[in-house]
């Protein structure tokens, strides 16, 4: 029990403050370097953006652990740069990208998703960050007139952490539409599996401020999270033509 305790107390807070960087670098570093972000799916960034943004006011009315909301902050700038070279490294106008087709209007793609507004879909970058400046502001003028509201901080935390729990969906309907997890760095999905087992400890063994939208909204994330191993087993990196169908690389 002592070496539990330990690691509930020393180890697992360094990992999850350190997460972001862990999780995402390497994806990051993979668009960089093949000048490509076709395969990783946007929703990915604007779904933790919008949730760690959101999680950083609902620590002024939850006071929950500090390391959680110190992973909050270096979440949203991790993400930021993960948006950023996302952004500046999509395909051309018409190629295949992802689940969120980020070009409006692409043709004849049957990963296309039209949004109203083309919500998260959009030609220009201006309007990603605008969308974000919105949010923000619009989170801290209700921050500033009704934050102190035990209710509107109840619904901040479960709003935030229902949007953080389902960061898996938009990848898992990704390689199940393409029937492939090629662009998908299996680096994330590791750090995502681990970072699961080291919050689960954390959340539910620490003797600190947890609130339980953190551990129902973590147990469902880490559902997700082990069907995309499951995923990455079938077809990890691509598919084979067999007689007219799809063969996995695992199947074979």
């Amino acid at each position: 029990m002592s070496l539990i305790q330990w690691v509930v107390t020393k180890v697992a807070p360094v990992f999850i403050v350190t997460s972001p960087v862990t999780s995402y670098a390497d994806q990051i570093w993979n668009m960089h370097k093949n000048r490509s972000s076709a395969g990783f799916s946007l929703d990915i960034p604007l779904i933790m953006l919008v949730s760690s943004i959101l999680k950083i006011f609902y620590w002024f009315g939850a006071h929950y652990d500090f390391p959680l909301f110190i992973q909050a902050s270096i979440m949203i700038l991790v993400q930021f740069v993960c948006l950023h070279v996302a952004l500046l490294h999509r395909p051309p106008f018409g190629a295949q990208h992802s689940l969120n087709q980020p070009f409006a209007g692409a043709k004849d793609n049957e990963l296309q998703m039209n949004r109203p507004y083309n919500f998260w879909q959009w030609r220009s970058r201006k309007p990603y960050w605008q969308f974000l400046a919105t949010y923000s502001v619009i989170l801290f003028l209700l921050q500033v007139f009704i934050g102190t509201s035990a209710t509107y901080v109840m619904i901040q935390g479960y709003v935030a952490l229902s949007v953080e729990a389902v960061l898996p969906i938009p990848q898992i309907l990704q390689n199940h539409r393409s029937r492939s997890c090629k662009g998908f760095r299996l680096s994330v999905l590791v750090n995502w599996l681990v970072g699961d087992a080291f919050k689960m400890m954390y959340f539910f063994l620490s003797v600190g401020s947890v609130p339980w939208a953190f551990k129902l909204c973590g147990l469902f994330q880490a559902g997700c999270d082990c069907f995309l191993g499951v995923q990455y087993w079938m077809y990890g990196e691509g598919v084979d033509v067999v007689d007219g169908g799809l063969k996995s690389p695992r199947m074979a």
